[in-house]
């Protein structure tokens, strides 16, 4: 007769999923070796940004490269890999991720982001120019792929006005993903 403890273990161990390259991680225990970047930049380059409710296809992974591009370049690393627990949880609309009943969720991310954080060198928190950025980007995302047309509602949700420095053309998946890895190997080449 199995003991307990044995029968937990079993059930822990069968809580994983395989990834696009093969590795099993496990979502709610997650090590840094479970973490590829080949899997974070072909999920995110396939998940749509608003649940979908968008003028047309617009990744999270091109979120993430625009945010790459308008941080500092010692938080970029940072920038590009900030959603990366999306590629392993799904991308949640802000609204339903802040609700009092998704504290699995949200420590889940955490966890995900701290696998994250220790694969690739990072510091364990995010960079505030990075928190800004995700704004910012938001904002004018809201602009240029949404139906949104509301500037005091895209304020008052983002804390920023969209930038007059970016304009956001949408990419298919595949330059997403593509452009994803070049930022990626952009920004690691010298490790």
């Amino acid at each position: 007769m199995e003991s307990t403890t044995t029968k937990q273990k079993a059930a822990q161990l069968a809580r994983y999923f395989r990834t696009f390259t093969g590795l099993r991680v496990h979502p709610l225990a997650p090590s840094p070796d479970e973490i590829d970047v080949d899997d974070i930049a072909h999920s995110l380059a396939h998940q749509c940004r608003f649940l979908g409710h968008t003028d047309g296809f617009y990744s999270v992974a091109q979120h993430s490269v625009l945010v790459s591009e308008f941080v500092p370049e010692a938080d970029a690393l940072w920038g590009l890999l900030h959603d990366a627990a999306e590629a392993y949880l799904g991308d949640l609309p802000a609204p339903i991720k802040r609700a009092p009943d998704m504290r699995v969720y949200r420590a889940a991310e955490g966890r995900l982001l701290a696998a994250v954080a220790a694969k690739f060198g990072l510091a364990p928190t995010l960079p505030a120019s990075v928190v800004e950025a995700d704004r910012i980007v938001l904002a004018t995302e809201f602009r240029d792929v949404t139906t949104v047309d509301d500037l005091d509602w895209i304020v008052a949700e983002c804390g920023f006005a969209p930038t007059e420095q970016l304009w956001i053309t949408p990419w298919p998946p595949a330059v997403a993903e593509d452009r994803f890895l070049r930022r990626f190997w952009e920004l690691t080449k010298h490790e």
